[in-house]
């Protein structure tokens, strides 16, 4: 038993990174795309990584009711819905106000000088 998988490296990155990720991925996506604010992707995220815990659970026999291994989804599965969320959001905001923003890095975007 790992410290931060309850099973293994690979169920822990099948799981909790691979699947989980993806759907988080795609939440933290949607919500960028229908201009909500990042709480509600941080809600969903919540309820994937239950989700997740469960399929850890039903599959490979890892504990159901360990607010550690909880955490340790949640935070992962929150890394990858807010990295998907901003990157989105900066697309967004420098494509559909180009007149007014540019890109500024990999995760931000900001006002464009005046000509």
């Amino acid at each position: 038993m790992g410290i931060i998988w309850d099973n293994s490296l690979p169920s822990f990155l099948l799981l909790t990174v691979v699947l989980g990720g993806g759907a988080a991925w795609m939440s933290g996506r949607a919500v960028a795309i229908s201009w909500q604010s990042f709480v509600v992707a941080a809600v969903y995220t919540l309820m994937l990584a239950l989700a997740v815990r469960f399929l850890n659970f039903a599959l490979l026999d890892g504990i159901l009711l360990s607010i550690y291994h909880y955490g340790i989804t949640v935070v992962v599965l929150m890394i990858i819905a807010g990295l998907a969320y901003r990157l989105t959001r900066v697309k967004q905001m420098t494509t559909q106000y180009s007149w007014q923003y540019e890109r500024s890095g990999l995760l931000g975007w900001r006002a464009k000088e005046a000509e």
